[in-house]
């Protein structure tokens, strides 16, 4: 498989994991509106930095889960059941506009690229969703665990990561501004996306039986 189809392989997998609206994202966008786009997008970078790291460490993971197939098995039943949950949430039950908590303001640039790293480490989530998803496109046949596939997965995730980040830095007041359609749009949206990662899942449990 071609680097540059495994790059935006990450890309879109990142971009779904971060769309739904999260602390790491809404604090960017926080952080952009009241001190400045600079300082939003220093604070995407440091999450960026460390879920580079991340998603490799779940690589290398998924490397080691290939080779348990019934370990993997659990993992896809599992990643399935979460997706749906996902769905119908987004589609059904999402709720108003969440309110962001109140920080303290931090002043320096660099402040901000370790509080990025630092609220990145404490977001767990990207590893066991990155290790799943990689396990997903190996047993698809999309990319392999060649370390020039690996490096360049990541990267593409890192940087679909940043894509988001810099998406809600620059568009949140819009969608402040338009609470009912904006954030009944975006819902719609998540939901469909994460029912379609439902039905990849779903077609790749069905092929081992």
């Amino acid at each position: 498989m071609s680097i540059t189809v495994i790059f935006f392989l990450g890309l879109i997998v990142a971009l779904i994991g971060v769309v739904p609206p999260g602390l790491l994202n809404m604090t960017a966008a926080r952080i952009s509106l009241k001190e400045g786009a600079s300082r939003g997008i220093m604070f995407s970078t440091g999450v960026c930095i460390i879920v580079f790291i991340q998603t490799y460490v779940a690589a290398i993971f998924a490397r080691y889960l290939s080779n348990h197939s019934d370990i993997v098995a659990i993992l896809q039943r599992v990643a399935f059941v979460i997706f749906v949950l996902i769905t119908v949430y987004f589609l059904l039950l999402a709720s108003k506009e969440s309110q962001l908590k109140k920080e303290k303001e931090i002043k320096s640039k660099h402040g901000r690229l370790l509080h990025g790293m630092l609220l990145s480490v404490l977001n767990v989530f990207p590893i066991p969703y990155q290790a799943y998803m990689t396990i997903t496109l190996v047993s698809l046949g999309w990319m392999n665990f060649e370390k020039l596939s690996i490096v360049t997965y990541v990267t593409g995730a890192a940087t679909g990561t940043f894509v988001m980040l810099y998406f809600y830095i620059f568009f949140f007041d819009k969608i402040k501004d338009r609470k009912f359609t904006s954030q009944k749009s975006m819902n719609l949206s998540i939901g469909i996306i994460t029912g379609l990662v439902a039905l990849v899942t779903l077609i790749n449990i069905l092929r081992d039986f």
